[in-house]
């Protein structure tokens, strides 16, 4: 269950601080009646198990036992300290336990007593990203790339975004209408991804329907975070944003040359706008010669959040409200670039963060279209985690390259587009021009520094680690840990994030893969080569193995230790208790100082995914394991040389393939 349970994401530890959603399941459920009704060819399945059938049986997300973080955290610790840190820590954790941080702890098990329709991390998270002051650009929004559609002649780039556009606006429909099939992840799906069982598991009530999946091995996840795809946007405001969403709104969003339009893509009667008007749309904007916008609005929402609140105000302020309406309620964001995508490089280069005025970067997903067909997602965070909006572009994906509404013989229809779609126009004084222009000036610095390099491993893959008995998602972590000690000479704090959406408002829990078991492995490969036989070398292959995957199975059942610690923090803050001696140790900032802050994930639709690194001197590593082949796509600031280390992961695997085949390395 662990492995296919870890759809990764990216978070940043570093970020503090309270958002409940108790309206989430709500607001979906009156959504799903308002779209009950319309034409089943809209949609792009029609599950005969409704999609949130699963939702009110799924477990709770268990606080883990006190005694199980505190002995998690120390064996996370200990490669990482000398023996007198260690012993410091030991003593302050020891402390820890029998004192504060069981007060902590039994408050943060009555507080969850009393709070069923949740879990007990979903309002500190949503308080850490909503609470967060730093530019949602590179300090929080990832790109996921798609795979070039396999017919050519399909990636024109207006083909490609109308096909896109409708795919993604019947998945919206088919969302609401309560018929996308659940997420369910099946270990055995010979028995449970059958027709049989689903006409069987739809009778069941939904209040223990979550049992009879698990019955056949099946693991229905949570899916409260989907409401929020559509239709929402990430406010700024002083100290603390809000999260909106008004499913009211039936028009799309486009961007182009910092330019922004409207037009609707659903009609009054909430069936999907005729593709071929959708195509003349977007061809009308494609050729609409206004010169790019001297005033880019959308830069500013890369700015630090407080700045942009201020801004915002000013803006409404100054008769835009209407406007900002039109944004903020819109589907979601298409951004149609200019440019020709060069390379990987370039591409994650711009789907990352781009020039920085063509992106409303806090809506909930943004579609990003370059000239040559090349297509991204850029994600808002705080909203979600990685497993809604890559079901989503799944989805996307599938339909828009297997059942595409237009194509190379298709006209744009001839309709009046000048009247249906809408230049949006603001009202600017000159302490919003200076606002708009020093935000571009901060976008420019920051992008500046961020270096990106790729590499691609292609003598071996999940093929042959699985036949060796080797966890692939193990070995590409320890080539990470031996490529960092063979450049920089040290074991740092790293983290690999799990999904936790198997239990009910379940986010994310980290798995630590650095342990003693890669420390000594990689010490053995890099610093003595010659000094172990290629079965010992084996022998701590495999020991690195079997640790990794009991890590990652302990995260993915939420019984890691990191989101314990934070809740127990969180805690402390909330209530006005004095900061326990536990997190004011050095070596718990260290540990949460994530330098190789890494995440996976591997999808028929994503050619690369990315993100910034999310400290100074770290590295953001996005990486898939293949059938015969590992990719890895590196991100990095000026104190460390990513070219660099990326040879040395590579000499890393080329090592642990040759010991895998009975060979001694070199």
């Amino acid at each position: 269950m662990a492995n296919l349970l870890s759809v990764q994401t990216r978070i940043s530890l570093r970020k503090q601080g309270s958002f409940i959603n108790p309206t989430a399941s709500k607001a979906l459920r009156i959504a799903l009646r308002e779209y009950s009704s319309n034409d089943g060819t809209e949609y792009l399945q029609k599950s005969i198990v409704p999609t949130m059938h699963y939702q009110k049986s799924l477990p709770r997300l268990p606080v883990p036992k006190l005694e199980d973080t505190i002995r998690k955290y120390l064996a996370a610790q200990r490669p990482l300290l000398n023996d007198e840190q260690y012993s410091t820590t030991a003593k302050l954790t020891e402390s820890f336990q029998n004192g504060v941080g069981k007060q902590l702890h039994e408050e943060l098990v009555a507080q969850d007593k009393n709070n069923k329709q949740t879990s007990y991390i979903s309002a500190p998270w949503f308080d850490m990203y909503l609470s967060a002051r730093d530019s949602v650009v590179l300090n929080f929004n990832p790109f996921m790339s798609f795979n070039p559609d396999p017919k050519p002649g399909y990636n024109d780039q207006l083909l490609r975004a109308t096909n896109m556009v409708c795919s993604a606006v019947r998945f919206m429909k088919t969302l609401r209408a309560g018929v996308l099939e659940p997420e369910v992840f099946h270990l055995n799906p010979a028995k449970s991804d059958t027709d049989s069982f689903k006409k069987l598991i739809r009778w069941v009530p939904s209040s223990i329907s979550w049992f009879g999946a698990y019955m056949v091995n099946a693991y229905p996840l949570d899916m409260s975070q989907y409401f929020r795809l559509f239709n929402s946007t990430r406010i700024p405001k002083a100290k603390r944003d809000e999260l909106y969403t008004n499913d009211k709104g039936r028009h799309l969003l486009v961007m182009r040359n910092g330019n922004m339009y409207v037009f609707d893509t659903v009609d009054r009667d909430g069936n999907l706008v005729k593709p071929a008007e959708i195509q003349a749309h977007l061809k009308y904007i494609l050729s609409d010669t206004a010169p790019a916008s001297a005033f880019p609005l959308g830069v500013l929402t890369s700015e630090n959040r407080d700045v942009w609140a201020g801004l915002r105000e000013k803006l409404q302020a100054a008769g835009n409200a209407e406007a900002l309406g039109l944004v903020d309620s819109a589907l979601f964001c298409l951004c149609l670039d200019e440019e020709v995508m060069r390379d990987h490089i370039h591409t994650s280069h711009n789907m990352l963060h781009g020039d920085g005025c063509n992106r409303w970067y806090d809506k909930s997903f943004s579609i990003i279209l370059a000239k040559d067909g090349e297509a991204a997602i850029n994600f808002e965070h705080s909203w979600g985690d990685g497993v809604a909006v890559l079901r989503f572009q799944n989805e996307v994906f599938k339909d828009s390259t297997e059942k595409p509404i237009v194509g190379p013989g298709s006209q744009p229809a001839a309709v009046d587009s000048a009247s249906a779609v809408r230049r949006l126009e603001f009202k600017l004084d000159a302490a919003l021009e200076n606002g708009i222009a020093k935000a571009k000036e901060n976008f420019n610095e920051a992008v500046s520094k961020l270096k990106i390099d790729a590499m691609q491993f292609m003598k071996g893959g999940k093929n042959q680690l699985k036949k060796k008995k080797i966890s692939p998602d193990a070995v590409a972590q320890l080539s990470f840990q031996m490529g960092f000690l063979r450049q920089y000479g040290q074991t740092v704090a790293t983290y690999e994030s799990c999904s936790t959406a198997a239990f009910k408002h379940g986010r994310t829990e980290t798995i630590r893969p650095a342990t003693i078991h890669t420390k000594q492995c990689a010490e053995a490969f890099v610093q003595q080569p010659g000094k172990h036989s290629v079965d010992q070398l084996q022998g701590m292959l495999s020991e690195c193995s079997k640790y990794h995957g009991q890590l990652t199975k302990e995260a993915a059942m939420g019984q890691g230790f990191d989101r314990h610690l934070f809740a127990m923090r969180y805690l402390c803050n909330t209530k006005g208790i004095a900061l326990p001696d536990l997190y004011q140790d050095p070596a718990y900032a260290a540990i949460n100082h994530n330098i190789l802050s890494t995440s996976t994930l591997t999808s028929p639709a994503v050619n690369l995914g990315g993100f910034a690194p999310v400290v100074p001197d770290g590295f953001g590593v996005g990486y898939g394991v293949h059938d015969d082949w590992i990719g890895c796509n590196v991100s990095t600031y000026p104190a460390r040389n990513v070219h660099e280390f990326l040879q040395c992961v590579h000499k890393s695997l080329e090592d642990i393939f040759t010991v895998l085949e009975g060979k001694p390395i070199g």
